[in-house]
């Protein structure tokens, strides 16, 4: 694998896309075999790793349109990389497919005889039915699709042709892309998590969902740019400034999810309404207090207090590291969010929330790789691509 410098550009034949790719569907493969002896945990473990590899292509196209409407500079250099994991996002809408022959497995509400029993359920049915839940969906992805699409080929143009009029129509698709993006994203975790539990909601879930998503795609940012220096790519482009200023947006997302978090815990734990404390009392029972605790100390405190210091954001293998915790931390919060509603007593891992992760990742991570390395790895004719490799924050 050869970087040119000048063009910006990975002579690579593609083996790494290809191997991980293929690792992915062997993994996919090989969780096949857990839909026939055991299908709810394999369903369960499913939504997981799907709503994971989600929302790091969402995160990648929120983080996208915010860079267009803020016309920011330092985050030039990491464009390209940021829209190749909005891309991978699309393929996602191929894997609900399978969610829709796991519906009875997952939703409560998908079963006729429970709503029929079930005077709440019965009034959210017009909502909470499963045509509609899958036609929701379609327009999500078909929505979201549209923007990165949009978003890309005018990147793409910038490099052939570079006008001023690309960076105004960027902008004016992100304005409303990011109103699109934040009702659709809070609907898609309505309808795919928070509905497990057809009872239980709360008005932050959206938010709560939106900020681990962000929180993932900057941290799989770090990894990439990390594993790029390592491989002598992108050496002087990116810099330690750049890693600075990722560091500092994950330190702030770290407190808003943390935020987030606390403020549906806490409003609803006050209020003391009992079919809204049931669904923390699912999981503060056996086990599950462990992972809660987890999360309170891996997912908030240990990186608000490791990204105090200046000096760890401006230490690539460190913020590497720290962007890998933060990647496991997100996961074990999904699967707190979802697998209670399989194992009420306790947690439970299964090895099949090894292989769909696995699984799903390698076909998002290839197409993530393919798209990264078609063209320039930055945006070579964007205006302010120099004062960006030259950014300093002193």
């Amino acid at each position: 694998m050869k970087f040119d410098s000048q063009t910006y550009r990975v002579e690579t034949d593609n083996q790494l896309g290809f191997k991980i790719l293929i690792a992915g569907i062997a993994a996919l493969l090989l969780s096949a075999i857990g839909y026939f002896t055991h299908s709810k945990q394999f369903f369960f473990s499913y939504l997981v790793a799907y709503t994971f590899w989600v929302s790091i292509g969402l995160g990648g196209l929120f983080f996208v349109m915010l860079s267009h409407l803020t016309g920011t500079v330092w985050g030039i250099v990491l464009r390209r990389i940021i829209e190749s994991i909005m891309m991978a996002l699309p393929v996602m809408a191929i894997f609900f497919i399978p969610l829709i022959f796991g519906f009875h497995d997952l939703y409560h509400w998908s079963h006729a005889e429970a709503v029929a029993e079930d005077p709440l359920l019965q009034s959210k049915a017009p909502y909470l039915n499963v045509p509609f839940f899958i036609i929701r969906t379609g327009i999500y992805f078909g929505i979201w699709y549209l923007l990165a699409r949009k978003l890309y080929a005018l990147s793409l143009q910038q490099d052939e042709q570079p006008t001023n009029e690309q960076i105004v129509k960027m902008r004016r698709v992100s304005g409303p892309g990011m109103v699109l993006f934040a009702v659709t994203t809070a609907f898609a975790s309505f309808d795919w998590i928070m509905s497990l539990d057809a009872h239980w909601y709360s008005t932050i879930f959206g938010v709560y969902f939106f900020a681990g998503s962000f929180l993932g795609a900057l941290s799989f940012l770090v990894i990439v740019s990390a594993w790029l220096h390592n491989k002598d790519i992108l050496t002087g482009t990116i810099t330690i400034e750049h890693y600075h200023d990722l560091g500092r947006l994950i330190f702030a997302f770290v407190i808003f999810w943390g935020y987030m978090a606390f403020s549906q815990f806490f409003l609803i734990w006050y209020a003391n309404i009992p079919e809204e404390t049931i669904w923390y009392q699912h999981r503060w029972t056996g086990s599950w207090n462990i992972i809660s605790l987890f999360l309170v100390i891996g997912n908030f405190l240990i990186p608000f207090v490791l990204l105090m210091p200046r000096a760890i954001k401006r230490n690539r293998n460190k913020m590497f590291v720290l962007a890998i915790w933060i990647l496991v931390t997100h996961w074990v919060d999904l699967f707190w969010l979802i697998t209670p509603n399989l194992h009420h007593h306790g947690a439970h891992f299964s090895w099949m929330d090894l292989t769909l992760f696995v699984g799903m990742g390698g076909i998002f991570v290839s197409l993530f790789w393919k798209y990264l390395t078609k063209g320039a790895l930055v945006p070579v004719k964007d205006p302010k691509l120099q004062e960006s490799i030259q950014f300093s924050n002193a």
